[in-house]
């Protein structure tokens, strides 16, 4: 028998290496939780109740334990821990203000939390609740694409199953990347209180929470009640050395023209020489003495780059944000057949992000896309003014900067408000000597936000009180406007003319009715041939309003219009399970699943996507399997119908001088044809960018590929060194066609330089001095995105000793392409071992954790490793903290976190559990990244610096 099984064996190997290519590994569940059954489940991946628990596809599973071992308290941190998860946002975005409107044109939900499978994007990955669509996020900035994992509470998870794979044959559109299927609690008696309490080393970032269950079980009946509240206070960039400034290692090179004191670029009438002015400090009234040049008197001096702004001293770290959520599910059993459920959600968060002070920038070459800042005219009667002559856009005005310290910092504070009820029928039958399993299920969910901005400006109200003073003086309420005397002399009376609070409110509802029914077909000599089938109706339905000042093009931030749409959607589908042999020379088994999809869409039309898998159980103890899919997501609301809005990004122009005094990158007789003279330099490395939607795109249509085995040796199975020993390995592929975003605009400007083609320099206007002054980002169909590489796991249980039980689970991801292509072939940035617009894909990201239980007591140690990656220097090619700069590029080093958790019970009521935690114990700072927006470190793929975290949690059982 064990020849035999060698035999076998050797046969599955080498068949594995031709499917596989190279070693790869499928994430999934850890080895205690895929014990053999004979039970028939359900598990994400698949429609038909089986009793195999290593399907077609990788599943990893996260017990209650595994999550409460990383001491988080949002379901989105827990889950952009996980080897295969990319960029997404989390709370240490600070993401409102600049970064309001994002390329996708659907607007980024301030203070939501999501996750990205694949570094495909969170749009991409579908969220499922107990098998069940989630809405999207709604967060006042936009019709969000993606789901807020903010508005589904921790408390109430049992454990969450990742599905590491395309799915769009059984769950419809978005799930091109992946599922997250979060499995809520039910069968529960008894009640239980969880506390928890941490803070950052440093004293601040205190979270703590409370979360309250309970539940009841009877002969008829099954209850369960969850309550949660969340707090997370905030860090802020000032407190920590690394985000003190806005690139570590630069000081004020690459700070903010727009200064309290005022950036002044003018032509002077007089001398016809062009003015780069900023007043002395402690000036109080600046006297302009007409000279040419920069030999001014005590009053001025010519603006160098000490006199630029730091802005990040405002910003956050940690945004802070308040969550609460109650949650009730009953179920009722009419007999042992059939039951009869009810759930319900409602959670409120409340949080806050905050930027620097707001700028004012004029005149042609402020570049914000508002006329009535572009085209400024400033009176020379403005009882402010200096200068004796008026500042004329379209005359000898170039650009003013001056933020209004006197203002305040922008703060922008969300509250969402989510609703969900669902309701079904769930049951089985015996007929024809087979089991028949049925549910019937309707879920409506709304999500709806507010956003409230205080720090911002009325740029009309500011362009009145800038002008004749004839003019303010007629309207009431209008006061002059002071933007010459430096800071403190913007008063009261003017801040309420310029000042006002800004209200913006979206809202996505989704509602959906399924019907599901599985069972035996018929029965073949290997054994029994299994159906699912189903039907599904969805209804979509968003809109955002910002405020009526931003409508009418009066608000000095990021300008939008409303957006407004539906759709609706009806499918079926069909998946079989076919056996092809079972107990034969060639193995215990081979399976063929079969499934296919049609999705009639209200405003594109039908949809098919099928899926094959085979699974091989070559022997007791060894899986072979691979899976093939097609797939598809259906544009979303707002990239339908999202109107034009803008998003401020740091692009550095191939034709200026760089700030840190680098020629220009761009050729010298494009950058003339495109009208930039010699020797200009970028004044404002903001420019602001228009996105919005398309109702012409079309679907993005995916395939999907992976194959690998699962190992579990005869011979490491209640040996003496393990009780269990098991191997994964997982080749995935992913290819998208027609992928739904704007291509990346810095490559759009590059490519405009470099070739002058009017298909990237088409969007892209310039003043006449040489800066850009409109820049059209428009979502469109891109070409492709290809990924492809390897899951790599192992899961070892050791034999239980006097020193306790230890277990060893270690995960990797392997990224071995990444290449996404424009529709005209033009290459994007983004790459594996490339930081690029704020987001890394790392050749290879690993978990490794070894657990310890001994009587009462337990104990975790987990190490996070991220591999190096390297970025563009750009502007800061110039510094020492630029590593390569020969090359232009920067490199940021490898990384390890380690956490550490001790446990003890005791033995107290139905049990007092005590857990202490130490987050990256050993205070690692993230590497350095100079192309990131913000503080200096890439948000999504690092702890924050300065970042050790310690946490104490008490979960008592009654």
């Amino acid at each position: 028998m064990k020849s035999l099984h060698r035999g076998r064996l050797a046969i599955a190997v080498q068949l594995s290496l031709l499917t596989v290519c190279a070693p790869a590994i499928a994430q999934e569940a850890e080895a205690g939780s895929r014990a053999t059954t004979l039970d028939r489940v359900q598990v994400t991946g698949t429609r038909i109740k089986r009793a195999e628990v290593e399907g077609q596809v990788p599943i990893q599973t996260l017990t209650r334990d595994d999550i409460e071992r990383t001491g988080f308290n949002s379901i989105s941190e827990v889950l952009q821990q996980l080897t295969a998860s990319g960029s997404a946002l989390n709370a240490k975005f600070n993401s409102s203000g600049n970064f309001g409107f994002p390329p996708d044109g659907s607007g980024v939900g301030a203070g939501s939390a999501q996750v990205d499978l694949r570094h495909l994007g969170a749009k991409r990955v579908l969220v499922l609740v107990d098998g069940i669509r989630w809405v999207n996020e709604s967060s006042a900035s936009g019709v969000g694409a993606a789901t807020d994992l903010n508005t589904i509470p921790l408390a109430i998870v049992e454990r969450i199953e990742v599905l590491e794979d395309g799915a769009s044959s059984l769950y419809g559109s978005d799930a091109i990347a992946g599922v997250v299927n979060i499995i809520t609690r039910r069968d529960f008696d008894g009640a239980q209180v969880t506390v928890n309490y941490g803070q950052y080393g440093k004293g601040d970032g205190t979270q703590k929470g409370v979360d309250l269950a309970w539940g009841t079980t009877t002969e008829r009946t099954s209850l369960f009640l969850g309550a949660s509240w969340v707090k997370q206070d905030p860090v802020y960039a000032r407190t920590r050395e690394q985000s003190r400034y806005p690139i570590p290692g630069t000081g004020l090179a690459f700070g903010s023209s727009a200064t309290p004191t005022g950036r002044f670029i003018f032509i002077d009438p007089v001398t016809g020489a062009e003015q780069d002015l900023t007043p002395n400090s402690g000036a109080r009234t600046p006297v302009y003495d007409g000279s040419a040049g920069c030999n001014r008197r005590d009053d001025y001096h010519c603006f160098g780059r000490a006199d630029r702004f730091n802005f990040a001293q405002y910003n956050l770290l940690l945004t802070p944000s308040e969550r609460k959520g109650v949650f009730g599910q009953f179920r009722y059993f009419f007999n042992n057949d059939t039951q009869w459920y009810v759930k319900a959600l409602g959670n409120r968060r409340e949080s806050t992000n905050q930027a620097a002070p707001e700028p004012l920038f004029f005149g042609p070459e402020a570049g914000t896309g508002n006329p009535l800042a572009d085209d400024i005219f400033i009176s020379a009667r403005n009882p402010y003014n200096p200068f004796g002559f008026d500042l004329d856009s379209a005359d000898n005005l170039i650009m003013i900067g001056r933020r209004p310290v006197e203002g305040g910092a922008r703060v922008f504070e969300q509250r969402v408000d989510t609703q969900y009820f669902n309701t079904g029928l769930v049951g089985s039958f015996e007929r024809a000597s087979r089991s028949w399993f049925w549910d019937v299920n309707g879920m409506y969910a709304r999500n709806k936000a507010e956003q409230t901005n205080y720090g911002s400006y009325n740029i009309y109200n500011v362009a009145l009180a800038l002008g004749d003073p004839a003019a303010c003086a007629a309207v009431s309420g209008c006061v002059p406007l002071n933007i010459f005397g430096g800071p403190g002399t913007i008063t009261p009376d003017m801040l309420r003319w310029i000042q006002p609070v800004v209200h913006d409110r979206s809202q996505n509802k989704l509602g959906l009715f399924t019907a599901n029914l599985s069972s035996d077909m018929f029965t073949l000599p290997a054994g029994k041939v299994s159906f699912a089938t189903g039907f599904e109706y969805r209804k979509y339905e968003g809109w955002y309003q910002p405020d009526p000042l931003t409508v009418i093009g009066h608000y000095n931030g990021v300008p939008s219009l409303p957006t407004s749409g539906s759709y609706d959607v009806n499918e079926v589908y069909l998946e079989l399970s076919v056996p092809i042999f079972a107990h034969s020379a060639l193995g215990e088994a081979l399976d063929l699943s079969l499934a296919g999809r049609y999705s009639d869409y209200s405003t594109f039309g039908g949809e098919f996507t099928p899926k094959y898998g085979l699974r091989w159980q070559v022997s007791e103890d060894f899986v072979l399997r691979t899976s093939y899919a097609e797939g598809f997501r259906a544009p979303t609301i707002g990239e339908l119908y999202g109107s034009a809005a803008r998003a401020d990004l740091q692009l550095s122009d191939p034709c200026s001088i760089g700030l840190g005094g680098t020629p220009p990158r761009g050729s010298a007789a494009n950058c003339a044809a495109l009208g930039v003279p010699g020797g200009y330099q970028q004044a404002n490395s903001q420019i602001s960018v228009t996105t919005g939607g398309n109702t012409a795109l079309d679907p993005e249509r995916a395939r999907s590929l992976s194959a690998g085995f699962v190992w579990s040796p005869w011979f490491a199975s209640n040996s003496e060194w393990a009780d269990r020993f098991d191997v994964e390995v997982t080749f995935y592929r992913h290819a998208i066609r027609g992928a739904i975003q704007a291509i990346d605009a810095q490559t759009q400007l590059d490519l405009c330089v470099d070739t002058l083609d009017p298909l990237y320099c088409g969007g892209i206007t310039r003043a006449t001095t040489g800066g850009i002054n409109g820049f059209n980002n428009r979502l469109t169909n891109l070409g492709s995105i290809k990924t492809d590489g390897w899951d790599v796991n192992l899961f070892w249980t050791f034999p239980e000793s006097a020193a306790g039980r230890f277990k060893l689970a270690w995960q990797n991801t392997f990224v071995g392409r990444y290449e996404a292509t424009g529709a005209a072939g033009q290459r994007q940035p983004q790459r594996p071992g490339v930081e690029v617009v704020d987001s890394a894909i790392p050749e290879w990201t690993s978990n490794a954790m070894l657990d310890w239980s001994r009587g009462p007591w337990t104990a975790s140690w987990t190490l996070r490793h991220t591999s190096r990656l390297s970025e563009d220097c750009g502007d800061a090619v110039a510094f020492p903290v630029c590593r390569n700069p020969v090359d232009g590029r920067n490199t940021l080093a490898a990384i390890s976190y380690h956490d550490l958790q001790l446990g003890y019970r005791f033995d107290w009521l139905k049990g007092l559990q005590l857990s202490a935690g130490l987050n990256n114990v050993f205070d690692k700072d993230p590497p350095i990244c100079l192309s990131c927006s913000l503080n200096g470190y890439d948000a999504s793929t690092y702890d924050i610096p300065g970042g050790r975290y310690w946490y104490v949690r008490a979960d008592l059982k009654f």
